[in-house]
């Protein structure tokens, strides 16, 4: 619909713009223009200027500057035409129809209205009547107060297939079935849709209603959905309508968020709550109409669904529509309910607060991401892990903002590297050649492990293996001084003496290791019962796997690095056929670790 710049001025001059805004916010008299505190964002000393002269309405802290229109799209949530509709049926001027057809789909709108707001009038007043007693008593379960049932609009649909005909006898059933409130079947009469049912009526921006929800109240009645919708009409389109959005709009102004929950009755707990910025889908997954109109209120809109598995299910699906979609500082930020709880258990239980902390502590879209991928299938092997890495690059393809896309990319092939390729702290090799033993010795505090441990309480038992495994232990670069120690005294002694060697540690301040420092390494060479030369063949077989460890380690932590860094396809098969080796090595020492964990 065209409208001309000299019509559109003229419903501007015809409607006081401070009459509008003061609807919902609180105007003083400031000389010859109004103030207040903005109601688009906290704050405490007013710098929200209105000046009816000028038309415009402008606040000096965020910068929200626009005319009675644009207080109408910004504020009420409004889409452009809504809000000139509306203002002008307030200055009494008719809005141009472009021509007849449009003129006529207009007229069948509004008297699908007045049908609706009919039906809404007579479902009210079944829930007030006798037969209502049912959707009463359901209604005192929840808790809702009567300030809540009156603002929401509940009502109730009564048992029986013809009872709204009835009742509407003055609208033609045929606008009953385009309103959706009857369903017509072929060579059979036509029936009503909601039976009962508790009522709720769906509203569009402007506050009229369009649609209606019934939940059913008979729970044995196991043949019929327990929620039921009006079928997309010339008035209801369920992928573009958000419920509860024409008073949630105006709330989110004061709090900065929307909160997207699964189903209207979450919103309606929220309400009585005091949490009012909340809103629902209607039925289906958040679809990208809807994710628009979100952020048409706020950039990050927040989602929380139930902790169960449906409930994390339906945050996938709106995280996967809306990555396509994402802009700059345009983004969804989810909450996940602990397990079994919906928004209105978990107020119930632990109170309006555990609700707003869940709130507050919403975690960012990238992040919900990447543990739902991670957790998505076992990561045991290589090709799992290389499974998650595609999966993550998938979601991240479908991302058409090329910035956001190279910055998605990124951050989950960081997390990825960090789950596939943890740093262990087993010494200084990152950071060049190994250490000498007298800089190991050097180090306070450090990082023990169990194979460490092990070969350690080995080379007690069988001193004279020190000598002869010294240069390669004296090369590793070990992190515990223990062996520093062992090998100065291997320098200073000819032969070394088993009772002698715990005594030396001693004099140094340390102490041999204990079994609990080498329990899960149930190695031969610790049991008694083995030869002594088995002992010793094992024990050297141990400390080559000691030696090998933190070359191995130091050259995938190396490319791990290059793939961070370039992310090409050469440096990732490197890092997997480096994370492969690792894999083996850590085969091996189970199977050393265990072979003779009988005899131990």
């Amino acid at each position: 619909m065209a409208l001309s710049p000299q019509w559109l001025d003229e419903l501007r001059a015809r409607v006081t713009l401070s009459s509008v805004i003061s609807r919902t916010t609180r105007l003083t008299k400031a000389g010859h223009e109004f103030k207040a505190c903005c109601p688009f964002h906290n704050e405490k000393n007013p710098s929200f200027t209105v000046n009816d002269q000028k038309g415009f309405y402008h606040c000096f802290g965020c910068g929200a500057h626009g005319d009675v229109i644009r207080w109408m799209t910004d504020q009420r949530g409004l889409s452009f035409m809504d809000a000139v509709k509306e203002l002008a049926s307030e200055a009494g001027m008719e809005v141009p129809a472009p021509d007849p057809q449009a003129a006529r789909a207009a007229e069948q709108r509004d008297t699908l209205h007045d049908v609706m707001k009919a039906a809404q009038d007579w479902f009210v007043a079944q829930l007030a009547g006798p037969e209502g007693e049912k959707a009463r008593a359901y209604l005192v379960t929840r808790g809702f107060d009567a300030h809540t049932l009156q603002r929401f609009g509940f009502g109730y649909a009564p048992e029986g297939r013809q009872a709204m005909k009835a009742a509407l006898k003055d609208v033609p059933e045929a606008k009953l079935i385009e309103a959706g409130l009857r369903i017509a079947v072929e060579d059979k009469e036509p029936y009503d849709r909601f039976r009962g049912r508790l009522m709720l009526p769906i509203e569009d921006a402007r506050g009229r209603v369009i649609a209606f929800g019934g939940r059913i109240l008979d729970a044995q009645k196991t043949d019929a959905p327990k929620y039921l919708n009006s079928p997309d009409t010339p008035l209801f389109d369920k992928g573009r309508t958000l419920y509860n959005l024409h008073r949630a709009g105006p709330a989110s102004r004061q709090t900065g968020r929307i909160v997207v929950v699964e189903g209207y009755m979450d919103v309606i707990a929220l309400a009585a709550a005091g949490i009012a910025d909340a809103v629902a889908p209607l039925g289906t997954a958040l679809t990208e109409r809807q994710i628009e109109l979100l952020w048409r209120l706020v950039e990050t809109p927040i989602l929380c669904f139930d902790g169960d598995a449906a409930g994390q299910r339906a945050a996938m699906r709106a995280i996967t529509r809306a990555l396509p979609l994402l802009r700059p500082a345009h983004s969804l930020k989810i909450v996940r309910l602990p397990p079994g709880l919906d928004p209105d258990d978990l107020i119930k239980q632990q109170g309006t607060k555990a609700m707003e902390l869940q709130l507050a502590n919403a975690r960012s879209l990238v992040e919900v991401l990447w543990e739902h991928e991670r957790d998505a299938a076992p990561l045991a092997t290589p090709e799992d892990k290389a499974g998650l890495k595609a999966r993550l690059m998938a979601h991240v393809e479908t991302i058409a903002d090329r910035e956001i896309q190279s910055l998605y990319r990124r951050e989950l092939s960081e997390r990825f590297s960090a789950f596939a390729f943890p740093r262990r702290e087993s010494g200084d090799w990152r950071k060049g050649p190994a250490p000498t033993r007298s800089r190991v010795a050097a180090r306070r505090a450090p990082p023990r492990d169990a194979l460490s441990a092990a070969i350690l309480s080995g080379l007690l038992r069988f001193p004279d293996q020190i000598h002869r495994h010294a240069e390669a232990l004296g090369q590793a670069g070990l992190a515990d001084p223990r062996f520093d120690v062992l090998l100065d005294a291997a320098d200073s002694a000819a032969t070394l003496e088993k009772d002698t060697m715990e005594p030396i540690l001693a004099q140094r301040g340390m102490a041999a290791p204990t079994p609990e420092e080498y329990a899960a390494m149930r190695f031969g060479f610790l049991a008694d019962a083995i030869p002594p030369d088995q002992a010793r063949a094992e024990l050297a077989q141990a400390i080559g796997l000691l030696v090998e460890r933190p070359a191995l380690e130091a050259a995938l932590d190396a490319a791990t690095k290059r793939f961070e860094s370039d992310l090409s396809e050469g440096a990732y098969a490197e890092q997997q056929r480096l994370l492969k080796r690792k894999l083996e090595f850590d085969a091996r020492l189970r199977q050393m670790a265990s072979a003779r964990a009988g005899a131990a």
